[in-house]
């Protein structure tokens, strides 16, 4: 069952909160898992992968916020590459409120995970195609003024959107207050158009959590930057403070580590990452190599003690099952 707004970590702990508009979407919290790795060293695994039914991944958690509001009849227009887990994501959840959505998009490097995604996105959205990023988003501003939709861009990386990894990394401050289960040395997360790195940034700053971030870029620098993330984070803590009248802690860039050596040279190309394919099949866990692929094969790859991956993927949706699955949502 969806988590109610009085359940939350965040709106215990700025109540004022409550008052923002939210679809209950996510059953929360979700687990922690611990597995080894092949050094013998202990590998967490935080499963938001599981954060909703029919289809989880971390973007359910920020629609939860942006899409509060959004009921019977309404318009919903998104952008992204082919194969967008935002936009999958997006279309979705708007469907299950009651509204329909327009895909914008543009040409990415189609992995086989991308081709699935890809295919569940023209079942629950009506998709336009564009030739490059500038080209959809001019369509995309077009189409929600004609529709009077809600705009949701890119990777849903809004500051409300963001709100719900800030109580994302809330929840894995209570797991681990609660000794269920042990503190990361250090998360390693996807950074694509960055909130969920923010609003993780943000979370364990107002929590007093000192666990370090390692964003793993998986998208072209000029979008993958520390700067961007920070400033996403601070966008979110000001939102909060302007709601609840309290100090909200601010995020400096310098505090966000960026891992670049993952990056593949184009966005959805794979790794090769055998060990990490390999790992990932023997915990049972369903990676894409857009991004859960690269963020767990840096954790991997890292010195640190006790990491947590941050799976983001819900390998559900490769075992779709066509209109009669997404008749549920």
């Amino acid at each position: 069952m969806p988590t109610s707004p009085t359940d939350l970590p965040l709106t215990r702990r700025y109540p004022a909160l409550r008052a923002l508009p939210r679809a209950a979407l996510c059953t929360l919290p979700t687990p922690v898992d611990s597995f080894r790795m092949a050094s013998g060293r202990e590998l967490l695994v935080k499963r938001d992968d599981l954060t909703a039914t029919p289809l989880g991944g971390n973007k359910a958690r920020g629609l939860e916020w942006l899409l509060g509001g959004v009921g019977e009849g309404d318009r919903v227009v998104t952008v992204g590459p082919i194969g967008s887990n935002s936009a999958l994501a997006t279309a979705v959840y708007a469907r299950r409120l009651g509204a329909t959505t327009t895909v914008v998009r543009w040409k990415q490097h189609l992995n086989p995970a991308a081709v699935a995604v890809d295919a569940r996105i023209r079942e629950v959205a009506r998709v336009v195609d564009a030739g490059s990023v500038p080209v959809a988003y001019v369509v995309a501003t077009i189409a929600r003024l004609r529709q009077r939709a809600l705009w949701v861009p890119a990777g849903a990386a809004t500051p409300a959107a963001i709100l719900g990894h800030v109580n994302a990394a809330l929840e894995l401050a209570e797991q681990v207050q609660a000794r269920a289960c042990e503190t990361p040395s250090r998360v390693f997360v996807p950074l694509g158009t960055g909130g969920t790195a923010a609003g993780l940034a943000l979370g364990f700053r107002i929590a007093g959590l000192g666990i370090p971030i390692t964003a793993v870029r998986v998208v072209p620098r000029i979008v993958g930057r520390a700067s961007r993330v920070a400033s996403l984070a601070n966008r979110a803590a000001s939102l909060i403070e302007t709601r609840s009248g309290e100090f909200v802690p601010r995020v400096p860039a310098e505090g966000i580590v960026v891992e670049h050596a993952f990056f593949g040279g184009e966005y959805g190309r794979p790794l090769a990452a055998d060990e990490a394919r390999a790992w990932a099949l023997r915990a049972g866990l369903a990676l894409d190599d857009t991004y859960s692929l690269k963020t767990c094969a840096a954790a991997l790859a890292s010195a640190e003690p006790r990491p947590l991956l941050w799976l983001t993927f819900d390998g559900r949706v490769l075992d779709w099952r066509g209109t009669s699955h997404s008749g549920a949502t």
